[in-house]
């Protein structure tokens, strides 16, 4: 009997976050449940309540679990973390008047809350640490797509012309690690994605349309069709990446505008094909398209392959 795979087993960053809030708020609740919820049968003496004020009092103080939320990003967390520690005060000020009752129930509350706030930080750090790992996954695969274009140009013979557009994607790399070694690793992701897609077009082009990645055997000319669609949206990209800072001479602007609005025009042509299921012709129009960004890039002097 074949077993149904778990929802945990296939996002494995969701058994890192039980193991972790496991292995902090279990204790935590342990604490919390001491001596019972209000109305217990046996109320705790004095005695029992001043233990529990001390360790309570490390609980929110000094324990990882605190130090987890006051490290933690997450401001609910920290709000939460707050509310324990008062809830923590207003115990000992009840304790030390005399009222034990309201005490127990104050700490109770206390430790309770704690428990919540571990939660909200635990799994914050756990998706940060699924970001990380989704980041360093592409970046490994950019810069193997950017070494291949490298050895591609080489063999080729157009190592020097190509040579600048690889040390441009080289620096959307350095950005992306710059955003991402500040702590924002969203927009470091966008980044980098900026710079996958640009590696990945000009190791296409290098090959003459074929990519290291996937084999272009399409099933039908609807998949050639949004495979053509990828590529077309990847140039849109790329005439803003790299011909950001060679804007400005009038010839050349004259040249890009016309180029990109005949790309425009075309990728328009291509989508009303594909809505009246002519995918054949949409993709020729989308090659005509991709073709006028290409020729855009090239008049503004940067080299790109295809």
């Amino acid at each position: 009997m074949n077993a149904v795979p778990s929802r945990c087993s296939a996002h494995p960053w969701r058994l890192a976050l039980a193991a972790l809030a496991l292995a902090v708020v279990a204790p935590l609740a342990a604490l919390a449940q001491a001596g019972g919820p209000a109305g217990a049968s046996n109320p705790p003496t004095r005695e029992q309540v001043e233990r529990r004020l001390q360790s309570t009092g490390a609980l929110v103080g000094q324990s990882s679990g605190a130090k987890q939320i006051e490290t933690s990003a997450n401001i609910d967390a920290k709000v939460q973390l707050a509310k324990a520690r008062e809830l923590h005060a207003q115990a000992k000020v009840m304790l030390d008047g005399g009222d034990v009752e309201t005490a127990n129930k104050l700490l109770h509350a206390s430790a309770r809350t704690l428990v919540e706030a571990v939660g909200m930080a635990s799994a914050d750090q756990v998706h940060a640490r699924k970001d990380r790992v989704d980041y360093d996954a592409r970046r490994e695969s950019t810069r193997a797509l950017l070494d291949a274009g490298q050895r591609i140009a080489a063999e080729k013979g157009a190592g020097p012309r190509n040579a600048e557009l690889m040390k441009r994607i080289d620096a959307i790399i350095a950005e992306a690690d710059h955003q991402a070694g500040a702590g924002n690793l969203p927009e470091a992701r966008r980044t980098l994605d900026q710079a996958y897609g640009a590696a990945r077009a000009a190791v296409s082009g290098m090959r003459g349309g074929e990519t290291l990645v996937r084999s272009l055997n399409f099933a039908s000319k609807e998949e050639e069709f949004h495979y053509e669609i990828d590529r077309n949206d990847t140039h849109r990209m790329l005439v803003t990446l790299l011909l950001q800072d060679r804007r400005g001479a009038g010839s050349v602007d004259a040249m890009v505008e016309r180029a990109t609005q005949t790309a425009a025009r075309l990728r328009q042509q291509a989508d009303e094909q594909a809505k009246r299921g002519e995918f054949d012709a949409g993709v020729k129009t989308l090659e005509d398209s991709t073709r006028e960004l290409q020729r855009a890039i090239r008049a503004a002097g940067v080299y790109i392959p295809g």
